[in-house]
């Protein structure tokens, strides 16, 4: 079973992304990456010093380098944007509905410094629309990798992939808990912890949370499964109602908006295939600027409160 306990390993999601890249550039000679000022804090730069003739900067206008990305992509390319999520998912979002989804285009789309785990930049650059507008579109693929070595084999996976896919990721490190040897696969939810009494489904660094919100419960004689849900579409609906018949409720973990996120995406498909009762930790309005962990305690995105919602889902089961 995998543990969160002892000392774990730090790295940023950023990075998995930037090491990744280059491991494909090296791999892949249609792949072509495009920035938008950001360059060094999408880790956009490593790919740049190793391919300086696949790389691109289009300065601040993240709308000129989604519309050149799908040019690209036209081109027979594999064209990776970075930016920051607020802009990827903000101001380039008409370039990126009308010219990349609807056109079906195989453009990766990534947004860096998501959730409130960015910290001190403060609210206008804390991301936690981008699950809710990337996952509505009709032929966008939704990814948010749980740690470093997840992000690095979703950026690898994300080439082989056809057609639009969103990857999001965070800015500070954060511990790893998957190894490269994992099971990784789009569209495939990962059973990280088996469990009878409760599910947890989890994202992004709120795996960590939800492993640890796992072992406070087993504390309480709760047995909670674990499910890292890193693609949140397409969602994997068999891990998810096996999971459902299996346990009878559900809480949902996500550092995003709980309007239209994960915990959207779940009960979409329990309610209407398999209704049990679902608890949601996530945002309900706008994040304001403090360190990563004083954030997570603010808006009550810490293990104690996974646990805590849990035992609400348990107190709402059927008998």
């Amino acid at each position: 079973m995998l543990s969160v306990k002892g000392e774990l390993k730090l790295d940023s999601t950023r990075n998995g992304f930037g090491k990744g890249l280059v491991e494909l550039g090296k791999a892949n000679k249609n792949i072509v990456v495009l920035s938008a000022d950001l360059t060094d804090s999408v880790r956009a730069h490593w790919f740049k010093k190793e391919f300086p003739d696949r790389f691109f900067s289009f300065g601040v206008a993240e709308q000129n380098m989604i519309s050149a990305a799908a040019g690209f992509a036209l081109s027979g390319k594999i064209a990776y944007a970075a930016t920051f999520g607020v802009f990827a998912a903000g101001r380039a979002w008409d370039q990126v509905r009308v010219s990349v989804d609807y056109m079906n285009l195989n453009v990766k789309i990534v947004g860096t410094h998501a959730g409130i785990s960015v910290g001190e930049d403060g609210y206008t650059h804390q991301a936690l629309e981008e699950i809710t507008l990337m996952r509505v579109l009709p032929n966008m693929t939704m990814i948010v990798p749980s740690d470093f070595t997840e992000a690095k084999r979703a950026t690898l996976k994300a080439a082989e992939w056809k057609g639009p896919v969103y990857i999001r990721l965070g800015r500070n490190a954060s511990p790893i808990l998957t190894e490269e040897s994992d099971p990784f696969e789009i569209g495939k939810g990962i059973l990280a912890r088996p469990g009878k009494d409760i599910t947890i489904v989890a994202c992004g660094q709120m795996f960590f949370e939800a492993m640890k919100a796992a072992e406070i419960l087993a504390q309480k004689k709760i047995d909670a499964r674990v499910i890292n849900m890193h693609t949140i579409k397409p969602i994997d609906e068999a891990i998810l109602l096996k999971a459902a018949k299996e346990t009878g409720a559900f809480v949902t973990a996500e550092e995003h908006s709980m309007r239209g996120g994960l915990g959207g995406a779940v009960t979409e498909i329990l309610s209407q295939n398999y209704p049990v009762p679902v608890k949601m930790v996530g945002m309900a309005g706008c994040g304001q600027s403090g360190s990563p962990q004083e954030l997570f305690k603010c808006f009550n995105l810490l293990a104690e409160d996974v646990a805590r919602a849990a035992e609400g889902a348990l107190a709402m089961k059927r008998p």
